[in-house]
């Protein structure tokens, strides 16, 4: 270890975050995450014992970054979502395929129930994750049972000890209606996508809407399920990423710098269209707040006018998306597509002060397609493996990805008339 790394290493804070291994070509090889930066990095260049290959990661280690965040909850979600945009060769050497989870319920079933997976498959269920941690993951899962109470197994009709604990929704012994369990999934559905704040302030709404017209046990309900939620505020491990610190993320700086904009794109918004041969035309829309998807932001849109004409569908779907008042408007908007898209959107954004710039890439949507951008004025060409290159081609191929989900959708639905 060099002087440098040695007196980076006395600057790490005592405070959760997320840290970065980068070789001596400054290539990120490994993220991970920490309840306590200071001690968890440090343990890396201890002398103590290790596996061969974290010996053989270490020897590879020439420099470390990291960034401060609030919470443990906090750095496990940012580790998730910088392992997706940098994909580091020692995440993959190092990772046991058990410790990537998804949460799975089966909301298609009378009765749903809740499980994990590692695999999830096309059964109709609803798929949540992929969470990186799988026991930290699961543990906080069965701690908002509390706050959601669900059924682990296919609901038989029988009660036992859960029922009496409070931990299922107790529709065998009449405590809630299936309706009432439905919608209380839903509810955990958000706060595992990532909408606890905005839940959080709906259930504050309903309690009192429902206070105010007597029906006090809907108003109780509503109190409990928010109470329960702040109570495990600092507990769970899923995060708002509204308070990330995004001054701390390279790629969002370099995206100011690039762009000329006043701050760093607090919220970005991706498009991309899909079809084959015209057929089943969809739009999709991901966002990304402070440089990390936020999937209950995710919007999909079945094209109305031009089924093959990509140009059009595209302002189909932006001027659709501007009607809706009730969603925030980006800071930035990534087009799957050119100049002529770029310019073709401009005149809808400008006016509100949105910044929009395109993707060219051929159809090449892998995470190795050059990042070639096309802005009002002209186009860039990024270097390959830039922290604002990873960062366009992350959402350029989430948006690409949820277009397809769509797409492939509406095809099996329309083979099925």
């Amino acid at each position: 270890m060099d002087e440098t790394l040695k007196q980076k290493l006395n600057r790490l804070p005592v405070s959760p975050g997320v840290y970065f291994h980068k070789n001596a070509a400054g290539e990120i090889i490994y993220v991970g995450k920490a309840a306590v930066l200071k001690n968890r990095v440090r343990q890396y260049f201890q002398k103590s014992k290790k596996d061969p290959k974290t010996e053989a990661l270490v020897r590879e280690i020439a420099d470390t970054d990291w960034i401060v965040v609030d919470t443990e909850m906090d750095a496990l979600f940012l580790e998730s979502e910088m392992i997706k945009r940098y994909m580091p060769k020692w995440n993959i050497l190092l990772r046991d395929d058990k410790t990537v989870s998804y949460v799975r319920i089966t909301m298609n079933e009378k009765i749903p129930y809740v499980s994990f997976t590692r695999n999830p498959v096309d059964d109709g269920a609803t798929y949540v994750g992929p969470f990186y941690g799988k026991s930290s993951v699961e543990r906080a899962v069965r701690m908002l049972r509390r706050v959601f109470p669900y059924y682990v197994k296919p609901y038989t009709g029988r009660k036992n000890l859960d029922t009496d604990l409070g931990l299922t929704p107790g529709i065998e012994i009449g405590r809630m209606t299936e309706k009432d369990y439905k919608r209380n999934l839903r509810k955990l559905i958000r706060y595992l996508e990532g909408g606890r704040e905005k839940l959080l302030k709906e259930l504050e709404k309903n309690m009192r809407e429902e206070a105010e017209k007597g029906n006090f046990e809907l108003a109780a309900e509503a109190r409990d399920q928010l109470f329960g939620l702040k109570e495990l505020k600092k507990k769970i491990v899923f995060s708002d990423k509204e308070f990330l610190d995004i001054s701390s993320d390279q790629a969002l700086k370099e995206l100011q710098d690039l762009l000329g904009l006043a701050n760093p794109p607090r919220r970005i918004e991706g498009y991309d269209i899909s079809h084959q041969s015209g057929e089943n035309t969809v739009g999709s829309m991901v966002v990304f707040i402070n440089g990390a998807s936020a999937r209950s932001e995710y919007r999909k849109f079945k094209i109305r006018t031009s089924r093959n004409d990509d140009l059009k569908s595209m302002v189909e779907v932006i001027t659709r998306r501007l009607k809706h008042k009730e969603w925030e408007l980006p800071d930035l908007m990534i087009l799957d597509g050119g100049i002529t898209q770029v310019n073709a959107i401009l005149p809808l954004v400008e006016p509100l002060g949105i910044a929009v710039i395109g993707r060219d890439k051929s159809g090449d949507h892998t995470r190795n397609a050059k990042v070639k951008l096309m802005i009002p004025k002209g186009s860039l060409e990024l270097p390959d493996g830039s922290h604002v290159a990873r960062l366009i081609a992350r959402i350029d191929e989430e948006a690409h990805r949820f277009a397809i989900t769509y797409h492939s959708l509406l095809k099996r639905k329309n083979m099925l008339k």
